[in-house]
């Protein structure tokens, strides 16, 4: 685990990571933008060869083509374990985080983890400017609320910190602790922070964390200059019978607001920052669309709900329109951030047992480090009872092809994503065969050895 230190050895490991040979070559620190997308599922994006229909999202598509789609990027199934695996680095069993954290929950993020942006604080050799624009949902009553960001050591907070809205033109935005009322498009007011944050930074190299709330529910009807869905009207009735064009809306509203970002940067400036896209967990079920299930997306531990979309550009992504087909956990982005930012993995003393970077596939395919990817399902979601969640509490753990399920109420299963990368058919229903036997017991064994001790 990592712990925070005192100041007297913080000071002394960043003077460690100063020293000459502690590095590699020198290079200009690259700023580094993580954009997510809350509620993204594969059927939802472009990139990916998943679900019928897809929104007109042309600068989500450029970066495609400029970078590398990552195949099989595994996050938690709902939103706020996802972002506490990328801000610790760990899972959540043992953070504590395993769904949505409610206003009185137990389950917010602790302030005894150390974060992300202060392990970048300790160890990265060119000072970063940091700050998370968006939403944060890690935070209730009773582990510092709004001021939580600032206690988890973000330089500059400015977003929603509770997980959803009522409504997306009227809103509280929490800037570092105070909370006003906003009437303005979310989305656009989001951008307009982002935009506003990195001119401000001047040549100081930065991390910006951008968490869109879109395409999160309510839907809605975003400003029409930002989408191309015609004949919405709003209506309850008309956003039941097409609740997909509503979703798709938010999402290009999205897509052109990140163009604006992106188009707001000097060339230089934009040169040499590298772009992290990743939604946060599957597609809800009012708009999830085959091969996907509706009982099987969001909230649950079947592909729908935890195989989502990554897709990384920019400053040091020499692969071009590439695709890979490496496992990469959501807490791995915490290590390879680190890594992007200039932190010698190997040498800083404390790092995050969950974490590996993958930022060597984003120069060399072939390079991959992870055996498994694991996730997990634990706690009662806020405002809801256990019955009404699509699936039960529990965990998933697979390999490159086998992927074992188990879930609390209903037992194990076992499904060959090779043959059947949609889970239609659990192999623990029959008799199992030698090959399936020994990979149901290889990776029921990585899980508990795993979690021992939890």
């Amino acid at each position: 685990m990592i712990s925070r230190l005192p100041l007297l050895a913080l000071t002394a490991l960043v003077c460690l990571v100063l020293l000459p040979g502690t590095q590699g070559p020198a290079r200009a620190a690259p700023n580094i933008l993580l954009i997510i997308a809350d509620d993204m599922g594969l059927d939802a994006s472009p990139c990916y060869d998943v679900g019928a229909w897809k929104p007109a999202m042309p600068n989500l598509e450029q970066l495609c083509r400029e970078g590398v789609v990552f195949d099989n990027f595994y996050a938690a199934p709902m939103c706020s374990p996802t972002r506490a695996t990328i801000m610790t680095g760990r899972y959540g069993f043992r953070t504590g985080v395993g769904t949505a954290v409610g206003r009185r929950s137990d389950n917010a993020l602790k302030p005894s983890e150390t974060t992300l942006f202060q392990y970048l604080d300790a160890y990265a050799q060119d000072p970063y400017a940091h700050g998370v624009i968006g939403k944060w949902h890690l935070s209730n009553e009773n582990n510092g609320g709004a001021d939580h960001p600032r206690r988890a050591g973000v330089g500059y907070y400015a977003g929603v910190i509770e997980g959803t809205l009522e409504d997306y033109f009227n809103w509280p935005r929490t800037v570092n602790g105070d909370t006003e009322e906003v009437n303005r498009y979310v989305t656009t007011a989001m951008t307009d922070d982002a935009i506003a944050w990195i001119a401000a930074q001047g040549s100081r190299p930065w991390f910006l964390w951008l968490a869109y709330v879109a395409p999160h529910l309510p839907l809605h009807v975003p400003p029409q200059e930002l989408h191309s869905v015609a004949g919405l009207t709003g209506e309850r009735q008309d956003i039941r019978a097409r609740a997909l064009d509503y979703y798709f809306a938010a999402l290009e509203a999205m897509d052109t607001e990140m163009g604006r970002l992106l188009d707001s940067m000097p060339k230089a400036e934009r040169e040499n920052t590298v772009v992290i896209f990743i939604g946060d967990n599957g597609t809800p079920n009012q708009t999830v669309q085959a091969p996907f299930e509706r009982r099987r997306a969001k909230a649950s531990l079947y592909e729908g709900g935890t195989h989502v979309p990554l897709i990384v550009a920019g400053k040091g992504v020499t692969r071009r329109g590439a695709r890979e087909e490496a496992l990469v956990n959501s807490t791995d982005l915490f290590a390879t951030i680190a890594q992007l930012a200039g932190i010698d993995l190997g040498s800083a003393p404390e790092r995050p047992e969950d974490s590996i970077s993958f930022a060597p596939l984003l120069e060399e395919s072939g390079s991959a480090a992870r055996d498994y990817v694991y996730t997990e399902l634990f706690g009662d979601a806020p405002g809801s009872r256990r019955g009404n969640r699509p699936n039960p509490n529990g965990w998933a753990i697979r390999d490159g092809r086998w992927k074992y399920l188990h879930l609390d109420e209903q037992g194990d299963a076992l499904y060959d994503l090779a043959a059947d990368p949609f889970e239609q058919d659990n192999l623990m229903n029959g008799g199992l065969d030698r090959e399936e036997e020994a990979a149901f017991q290889r990776l029921q064994s990585a899980g508990h050895d795993l979690r021992a001790g939890y």
